[in-house]
This record gives C-alpha cells, sequence and structure tokens, in this order.
C-alpha cells in the first residue's frame, strides 16, 4: 500500500497560497498519510489537521497583516520586527481560540521542523507539541527578526535555516508519493547570502557558529531540495503545486487584499487541477 505525503514550504506572508490549497483539501475530504511543515507552512500544517478553514483563512490573510504584529509597533514592543509574542500569546489562544489538541489527535502522521541552535535542524512530530505551543513558536520563528525560542534551556528557531522544503524528510520515513506545496514560482533561484547578511548572522549568533556556516549554503540546500522535488514529478511521484500567477506580496510585505488574493489562488489552482489531485490522493475516490 503507497504511503502519501504532503510537504509544505514555508514563505512568510506568502504563506497565505499555501492555507488557501490546504482549504481546499479540507474542503474536499482529501487526507494524508504523513505530512510536513516547514516554517508559516508548520502552523498551516496545524490548522489543516485541525480541518479548520477559519484559521487558514484568517491567520494567512487578516492576522499575518496586522501592525501589532509586523512592523514599528512589534520593534518597539517586542524590540523585534516580527512580534512572534504577540502571535502565540495573544492572537492564537486568546482571538482565535488555537485549540493544538485537535492537531495532535490527527491520525496523520505529521512533523515540522525546528533549528536547534547547537545541532541543526530536526523534525518533531505535531502530536509532541507543548502546550504553550512554544516548539511551533519556535518553528516559524526567523533569524534575526525573531528572539530565539528558549525551550527546557535550550534555544530554537525556524527549521527553514536548512530545510526550506521538507522534501528530504518524507522520503526517509518511506513516502511513496508526494503532494508539494510551495510559496514561490516554478524556476526560482534563491541567491547566495550576501556578505552583509552573512555578517550579521556571525555577529548576532555568535555564541552559535553553526547558524553562520548554514546560512552560507542556504542557497545550495534549496537548490538540492527543488531538484529532489522536480525530479519526483518527472518519475511521476509527485503533484508539485506553486502560484501560478505573481501576486504582490513577500516574506515579509503584503497588504489584506493582495494576501486574499493569494489565498484564492491557491484555493484555485487547487481546483484547475481537481481530477487529477482527487484521483491521486482522495482514499476513498
Amino acid at each position: 500500500m503507497k504511503k502519501i505525503a504532503l510537504v509544505l514550504e514555508g514563505g512568510g506572508m506568502r504563506g497565505a497560497y499555501t492555507a488557501g490549497c490546504l482549504a481546499w483539501l479540507i474542503d474536499n475530504g482529501i487526507e494524508f498519510d504523513t505530512a510536513y511543515g516547514i516554517s508559516t507552512g508548520a502552523v498551516h500544517l496545524c490548522s489543516y489537521l485541525c480541518k479548520d478553514i477559519d484559521y487558514l483563512y484568517d491567520l494567512s490573510t487578516n492576522h499575518i497583516a496586522d501592525k501589532e504584529l509586523i512592523g514599528i509597533r512589534p520593534l518597539i514592543r517586542e524590540h523585534r520586527y516580527v512580534g512572534y509574542d504577540y502571535l502565540f500569546e495573544h492572537i492564537l489562544p486568546e482571538v482565535k481560540h488555537y485549540d493544538i489538541k485537535k492537531a495532535k489527535a490527527s491520525s496523520c502522521d505529521a512533523k515540522f521542523g525546528i533549528y536547534d541552535m547547537e545541532k541543526g535542524t530536526f523534525f518533531m512530530k505535531v502530536k509532541d507539541i507543548d502546550k504553550d505551543m512554544l516548539l511551533l513558536k519556535a518553528a516559524c520563528t526567523l533569524p534575526v527578526i525573531g528572539k530565539v525560542v528558549k525551550y527546557k534551556g535550550k534555544g530554537y528557531l525556524d527549521g527553514g535555516i536548512t530545510k526550506m522544503i521538507p522534501i528530504e524528510e518524507a522520503i526517509k520515513d518511506g513516502a511513496d508519493e508526494f503532494l508539494i506545496i510551495t510559496t514561490k514560482p516554478k524556476g526560482y533561484v534563491r541567491k547566495e547570502a550576501t556578505g552583509f547578511v552573512k555578517w550579521i548572522m556571525r555577529t548576532m549568533y555568535k555564541k552559535y557558529p553553526n547558524v553562520e556556516k548554514d546560512y552560507a549554503v542556504r542557497h545550495l540546500n534549496y537548490q538540492k531540495q527543488i531538484d529532489i522535488v522536480n525530479d519526483l514529478v518527472t518519475n511521476d511521484k509527485a503533484i508539485y503545486m506553486y502560484p501560478s500567477k505573481e501576486v504582490p506580496v513577500k516574506r515579509l510585505t503584503g497588504d489584506k487584499p493582495n494576501l486574499r488574493i493569494l489565498y484564492q489562488l491557491g484555493y484555485n489552482d487547487m481546483e484547475a487541477k481537481r481530477n487529477e489531485l482527487i484521483k491521486r490522493f482522495k482514499k476513498d475516490a
């Protein structure tokens, strides 16, 4: 029996595309044996496991563009450009009443990537997320613009430092077929980190020299992951979803109207491949 995996890239605000794709999966009753999320993709993966389209839509199109979450206000309040504390201590528990227990109870064997400041990226199971969601917070906390998340005396950040598309973990776990969703257009080439970025990583994380080293080869890791994805598609082992049109949304910049357009694009792109997706991934089809 084939083992089917869902694989989600990160992308910050561009994750609205992923959220739209996942909403389509919920609407069409498609579930997976295993699933893997990185960065924003980790949070949207949990919302998908909760089977909650409201979580997906509201978090990806409304709250993520909140001035309390990104920009000057969190810079003043949290001394970082992105208010991860505001997201995980106010928006998720108090505004959205985010029920992580639903995600943890899912029958899907789901994982997300976290960067251990001393050892590098590892994957942990969604069912093992702590009640305060500190580990999920760490999984989407970008370097520099967010603080290192402390959990049981250790420091963690976004697993996307090395694993931008978690396809290698899915293959390692024995998946045979894949639905891969990325937030960048087909053919995107990641550039090598500039000398300035490397200097920032070296300066800010001088206690953790692996951060600078991993950033120096981040573009190579990304290309390796893309090459694996393309090879799977060529060998008819994967469906690869990516934005079919350009929408003016970047990792940290985007307004609510364009975020909603990007969300709907994800939904529409999935609908355009309805027959193929249903035939390949719906278990009772």
